[in-house]
């Protein structure tokens, strides 16, 4: 068996925002497909990115181990992928130039290369395997090395006679315990935790229960796995945070789902499951406010360990969710905030600004939700345009000079919105400052309350207000006089 060395093309220390955070993860969706070809006999070894600062680094590699694959085969389970930055497109074109000096037969799965082919196999890949890539890998080089056609390989893009070949597209795979466990054995892990050390929040690993999403937001982009919505049965996933435990001693756990917990009693069931194994973890995920609501799973998430939900809020505005095609209730964000803050699980909110029709009304709507529901955490972007999407597909005119941002932190606006790039930088700078505002006003209020309760955090978050109060106020001014030259 011909040996292949996985790789991928996401560099925290090209993404500096990112890398900041120190909040490394391993990349799982590389540890799958990994996994699945080793299962098969194949020798297999990993060049993760993740930490390092360059593609040169593989160059060595290359000439050491003369692979004959070079699979670069994205993490389609980490929401930065999914953006197509261009310094990870550049990274991973260096990649395959390197890969093709040694002769390697260049593979490439990622989102990017899923909507850009023939800008990859113009760099030099040989085959790109579009959306889900485990089975279409196993296919492809089971296909090679025994000297077949592979013209019947669905989910497989290659050029012959310089012309493009897109093959049929592969269903996408609906017993995901047909998957051995990802290669975790491949993963410096050592290397992770001492990142992690740097933040100063406990050690955590990523986790998959479940592939695509059902749901038909009109801004998000599904390329690998699309609208399907599959799940790892509890048992599966309990056993694989059963064995993370004992073998690297971690116990808090990112489930980096799209939609964690949609299948019915789902959740039920993981909870029953960790009670027999008799694990205790803590974990956060990503959720959907009406999702959260029914029946008892906020009383069941917080029993098996739940300690922070993300949940996509978008806007306090109805008629920009209404236009997203979002499917949730402003109403429905205040009545899920209040019932997991009962149950003491901390709330974060995905904010976005800039959707077509935005105006200030619908801006101070969000913002006034912030203040009022103080939440634990926000991420905010703004609208971001993707390949095959309802909205790329309305603004796509405008995208003559920009398509994709650079890093995570470009927030470039890259179509005709109703204020300018400018704008909405000052906007995310504003309502985060309005959020620590809050957050130490809270503290402040609690500490009046109950002096005893006071620690470094809430005592660092109390002390802030000194900063964030005026200048909160002068960037609400300086928003106010760009919103009117606007």
């Amino acid at each position: 068996m011909s040996k292949i060395l996985f790789s991928h093309s996401y560099y925290y220390r090209l993404d500096p925002k990112q890398w900041k955070n120190k909040m490394p993860f391993p990349p799982l969706g590389t540890l799958y497909a990994a996994a699945l070809l080793r299962q098969n006999g194949f020798e297999i070894d990993l060049f993760d990115t993740n930490l390092l600062s360059d593609p040169k680094s593989i160059r060595p590699l290359l000439r050491e181990t003369k692979p004959k694959h070079l699979v670069i085969y994205d993490d389609g389970f980490n929401y930065l992928t999914k953006m197509c930055l261009t310094n990870m497109r550049e990274a991973c074109f260096e990649m395959i130039d390197y890969g093709k000096k040694e002769q390697c037969i260049i593979i490439v799965c990622s989102s990017d290369s899923s909507d850009h082919y023939e800008k990859y196999l113009d760099k030099g890949a040989d085959f790109i395997l579009k959306g889900e890539g485990e089975l279409t890998l196993l296919e492809l080089i089971n296909c090679l090395e025994n000297k077949q056609t592979f013209s019947s390989v669905d989910g497989l893009i290659y050029r012959q006679d310089n012309a493009t070949i897109v093959n049929s597209v592969r269903k996408v795979l609906q017993n995901l315990d047909e998957l051995p466990f990802p290669a975790w054995d491949l993963v410096d892990m050592k290397s992770y935790q001492s990142i992690w050390k740097q933040s100063g929040k406990q050690f955590t690993l990523n986790i998959a229960t479940t592939r695509g999403c059902p749901y038909k937001c009109n801004w998000c982009a599904k390329p690998i796995y699309g609208n399907r919505y599959n799940a790892h049965s509890p048992k599966y996933i309990v056993e694989e945070i059963a064995f993370l435990k004992e073998k690297y001693n971690v116990s808090r756990f990112w489930m980096c789902d799209d939609i964690f917990g949609l299948k019915p009693n789902w959740v039920q069931e993981f909870n029953i499951e960790l009670k027999n194994r008799k694990l205790a973890i803590k974990y956060f995920i990503q959720s959907r406010v009406d999702l959260l609501l029914k029946e008892d799973t906020i009383d069941v998430l917080a029993e098996s360990g739940l300690e922070e939900v993300w949940v996509g809020a978008e806007s306090a505005s109805q008629k920009i969710l209404d236009a997203m095609d979002k499917g949730t209730k402003v109403e429905e964000i205040y009545e899920a905030t209040h019932l997991l803050r009962i149950k003491n699980i901390r709330v974060a909110f995905f904010l976005q600004f800039g959707y077509l029709t935005e105006n200030k009304q619908d801006i101070r709507k969000t913002i006034d939700m912030v203040r009022e529901l103080r939440p634990d955490n926000i991420g905010i972007s703004v609208s971001y345009p993707l390949p095959g999407t309802l909205f790329y597909e309305k603004v796509k005119d405008d995208l003559l000079l920009k398509a994709n941002w650079t890093d995570s932190d470009d927030f470039e606006m890259m179509f005709q919105g109703t204020y300018s790039s400018s704008f909405y930088r000052k906007l995310q700078r504003f309502v985060h400052k309005e959020f620590r505002k809050a957050e130490g006003l809270q503290n402040l209020e609690l500490f009046k309350k109950n002096p005893l309760k006071l620690n470094i955090t809430i005592g660092e978050s109390i002390l802030k207000l000194g900063y964030y109060i005026p200048s909160a106020t002068f960037d609400r001014w300086r928003l106010k006089l760009h919103e009117n030259e606007s």
